[in-house]
C-alpha cells in the first residue's frame, strides 16, 4: 500500500512561518483557560453562535444550505427537518454535539471516523456510516463549466485498509511526540482528505475530524469559535492549497507544507477573535512581522509570489508592502519590475 504523508512527516523540513505560526496557536491555548475562567458567560453566548456558524458553514462549502429563519430552529431548537439538507445541518449538530461530549480521551480510530460519518449524514442514506463502495473522483468546474477530474482518491478497494493505516500512523506519532500534535492533526486530516473514504460528505467528515483531534489535544477553541466559518470564508484558497499539496501524493512525492500554514493560520485566527471577543483585545500579530520574518529566512533570489505562497492568509500587497520597506531600509534588494522581479535578502556586515 502506497505511504501516507503522516508516515513521511518527519522528512519535511520547519519553515519559519510554520514554526512561527505553531508558536502563536501554543501561546494562544496557553492562554485559553485564563479567558474560559474570565468571561464565563460570554463563552457561553459564543458556543452556541459557533454551533450555528460550524453547522451552517461546513454544510454551506458543500452546496447544502436552508433559510436564515429556519438555521436557529432547526440547529439549536428543536424544529423537525423538512427536507434532505434540512436532515444533514441536523446530523452536523448531533456530531458535534458527540465530540463536545466525550468526558475522556477517545482513541482517533476508523470507528470514530464511521461514526461521525453516521451522525453527519443524518443516517438518512443507505451509506452513512460506511466507507465508499465505488471509485470517486474530485471534480473541479472550469470557468466554461467543463468539468475536470482534479483528483483520483484511494480506489474503494483499498479504503477499509488505508484509513485503518492512517489511524495507525496518527496514534504512533502522537505518542512518540516527535512532532507537534498540531503539525501530525493537519498531515492527519489532509490525507484524510486524500483518501476520500465515503461516497458522500467527506468535506464535512474532514471539518469534523479536525474539531475532534483539536479537542482530543486541549485545543478548546473551536467550543467557541467556529473554524468552518473560517474556512468557509477562505474556501478558494482552501481547494487551492488542498490542490497544490496533493500532487504526487500517490507517489508519496507531494509537499505538505504550505497545507500546515493555512491549517495553522485557521487556528490562529480562531484564537484572535476569541480574545477579541473575550478580553475586548487581540493577540499581537502584525502580518508585516511575519512576512518579514519569512523574507529573512530566504536563501539566494525569490519572487514576491513565492513568499506570498509560504503564508497563507497574507495579501500580495502586503508582501509587496514589507519588501518596499525592507528595501528602504537596505535589508532586501531587486533585480528586474513587476511581479517578475527577483529580490534577494542583502547580508548584514
Amino acid at each position: 500500500m502506497k505511504k501516507l504523508t503522516v508516515d513521511r512527516i518527519e522528512s519535511f523540513d520547519l519553515p519559519v512561518a510554520t514554526a512561527w505560526l505553531l508558536g502563536e496557536c501554543m501561546q494562544a491555548r496557553g492562554k485559553q483557560e485564563l479567558w474560559m475562567q474570565q468571561r464565563p458567560e460570554v463563552l457561553q453566548a459564543l458556543r452556541e453562535q459557533a454551533i450555528v456558524q460550524s453547522v451552517e458553514s461546513s454544510n454551506r462549502i458543500e452546496g447544502v444550505s436552508i433559510a436564515a429563519d429556519r438555521l436557529r430552529p432547526v440547529i439549536i431548537g428543536k424544529a423537525r427537518p423538512r427536507d434532505r439538507s434540512e436532515e444533514e445541518l441536523v446530523g452536523y449538530r448531533k456530531a458535534l454535539d458527540w465530540i463536545f461530549s466525550r468526558k475522556r480521551r477517545v482513541e482517533f480510530s476508523p470507528e470514530v471516523v464511521l461514526k461521525l460519518h453516521a451522525l453527519a449524514q443524518g443516517g438518512m442514506t443507505g451509506d452513512a456510516g460506511r466507507w465508499k463502495s465505488k471509485n470517486n473522483e474530485i471534480i473541479e468546474i472550469l470557468p466554461n463549466n467543463q468539468r475536470r477530474v482534479r483528483f483520483v482518491p484511494t480506489s474503494a478497494s483499498e479504503t477499509p485498509d488505508a484509513m485503518k493505516s492512517l489511524c495507525t500512523v496518527y496514534q504512533y506519532a502522537r505518542e512518540n511526540e516527535q512532532i507537534s500534535a498540531l503539525l501530525t492533526i493537519a498531515t492527519c486530516i489532509f490525507d484524510l482528505l486524500c483518501i476520500h473514504p465515503f461516497r458522500d460528505g467527506n468535506g464535512r467528515i474532514s471539518r469534523l475530524a479536525t474539531t475532534f483531534l483539536l479537542i482530543q489535544e486541549g485545543f478548546s477553541v473551536c467550543r467557541f469559535i467556529s473554524l468552518e466559518r473560517i474556512v468557509e470564508e477562505r474556501k478558494e484558497e482552501y481547494y487551492k492549497v488542498l490542490a497544490q499539496c496533493s500532487k504526487g501524493w500517490h507517489t508519496g512525492k507531494n509537499d505538505i507544507t504550505i497545507w500546515w500554514n493555512f491549517f495553522l493560520s485557521i487556528l490562529r485566527n480562531a484564537y484572535r477573535m476569541l480574545a477579541q471577543k473575550v478580553e475586548g483585545t487581540t493577540l499581537s500579530d502584525p502580518k508585516g512581522d511575519m512576512v518579514r520574518r519569512v523574507i529573512n529566512d530566504q536563501v539566494g533570489p525569490f519572487s514576491l509570489s513565492e513568499i506570498a505562497t509560504q503564508i497563507p492568509g497574507v495579501s500580495l500587497s502586503m508582501v509587496k508592502k514589507t519588501l518596499m520597506t525592507l528595501k528602504k531600509e537596505g535589508a532586501v534588494k531587486s533585480t528586474g519590475r513587476g511581479r517578475g522581479a527577483l529580490w534577494e535578502v542583502v547580508p548584514k556586515p
